[in-house]
């Protein structure tokens, strides 16, 4: 059979060999990915376990009891291991987390047009969100800098 496919015109193109060790390969790469996905969701603390979650839903996350949360956490690291990893390690997640945090709680607002942020008390501006920017990383990336790094003590004390 493999003779009778290596001289047809359509092989590699239509008709592929089955070549078993080459499936075993990728599905070995694809189990390894989702054990060490979800390892690595079974270490996480709330905290970021709440970072990572709310990338993926948004707001609903705030609904959700800690065993919920975990256990989302841990089907999303199973279910798609991959941007389970990328969100684990993206350092910014966790600040996105804190500025949505600060939001939901009307210590910071973010305009309609989500082109700034401001005091939730005084509506005092606080930064511009760069255009074409998703607002949340723009907020990250700016608690960074010296500016940011002093709003977001501030914000942290308000929080508490």
């Amino acid at each position: 059979m493999a003779a009778l496919l290596g001289s047809h015109p359509h092989k590699d193109n239509i008709f592929y060999e089955f070549k078993p060790a080459k499936v075993a390969q990728s599905q070995i790469e694809i189990l390894e990915l989702e054990a060490d996905a979800i390892l690595l969701a079974r270490q996480l603390d709330i905290d970021m376990a709440e970072a990572i979650m709310r990338a993926e839903l948004g707001s609903k996350v705030s609904e959700m009891s800690s065993k919920e949360l975990k256990r989302d956490l841990l089907l999303f690291a199973r279910n798609n291991p991959m941007l389970f990893l990328e969100l684990a390690t993206d350092e910014n997640v966790q600040l996105r987390n804190f500025g949505i945090k600060a939001v939901e709680e009307g210590v910071l607002k973010l305009s309609n047009d989500q082109r700034y942020f401001m005091w939730g008390s005084t509506d005092r501006k606080l930064m511009t969100v760069p255009f074409d920017e998703h607002p949340y990383t723009a907020l990250a990336h700016w608690f960074k800098t010296d500016e940011g790094m002093e709003i977001y003590t501030n914000i942290e004390k308000r929080m508490k």
